[in-house]
């Protein structure tokens, strides 16, 4: 990839943005930071390709320079590069860098539907030569055929040329139930005080009596009591 010396520093850097540039840096552990800046098409096309572990040669001034991608800032809306850090190695002298963990495989808890696959860690750090960092690393699950079958950091294989450095003793993936026993104690809980709430309001709403027909004695008229004469008096 080609880039060449930056002179635009600070705010002016958006003139190189409205260009097709992106402003960047180069530096490395035995290098001094300098200023450049590269076109967004090629780089875009060589970091799809490169990815963070893979080695760029940047062509600077005519000269090669071994370099990872170290850093890349997106706008956070259009996703445009905004700049870049490319980090110049020593060929014979190990680097660290972080690998993407790709699932490969089908669990047969899955498949049986036995299970749930728990992706619980994405990337892992290692050490290697610049020439030996990988791109990835496969995590193979087609073992996994039972709840609570896992894979461990220490468990991926990798070349010897290799080193992890994350903790051995961390999971990968887990095979979890479909429904865990808190979820299922919980759901039962909820159910029996839908029942007990039904159970009340049926208890406490107050019934209808059915209207009462008149009978035939009860049709008939009753004798109403004639008004007695006031007493005279003497």
């Amino acid at each position: 990839m080609k880039a060449k010396k930056r002179t635009l520093l600070g705010r002016k850097v958006k003139k190189l943005r409205k260009e097709g540039l992106i402003p960047a840096n180069v530096y490395g552990k035995k290098v001094k930071s300098e200023a450049i800046e590269v076109e967004e098409k090629e780089f875009t096309e060589v970091f799809t390709k490169a990815g963070e572990t893979a080695i760029v040669n940047l062509v600077l001034d005519g000269k090669d320079h071994p370099v990872l991608i170290h850093l890349v800032q997106h706008d956070p809306v259009t996703r445009f590069p905004l700049h870049i850090d490319f980090f110049q190695v020593d060929l014979k002298e190990k680097v660290t860098a972080k690998v993407p963990l790709v699932i490969v495989g089908e669990s047969p808890a899955v498949k049986d539907k036995i299970g749930v696959l728990l992706h619980i860690l994405s990337e892992v750090e290692i050490e290697a030569l610049p020439a030996d960092l990988l791109e990835k690393i496969e995590v193979d699950v087609s073992s996994l055929s039972a709840v609570d079958q896992l894979i461990k950091v220490g468990e991926l294989k990798v070349s010897d040329k290799v080193k992890i450095l994350t903790d051995a003793n961390l999971d990968v993936v887990k095979i979890a139930p479909l429904i865990s026993k808190e979820a299922e104690k919980l759901a039962k809980e909820e159910a029996e005080k839908a029942a007990a709430a039904a159970a009340a309001a049926v208890a406490t709403t107050p019934t209808t009596e059915p209207a009462q027909t008149p009978t035939a004695a009860s049709s008939k008229e009753t004798p109403t009591q004639q008004p007695q004469p006031a007493p005279t008096k003497e």
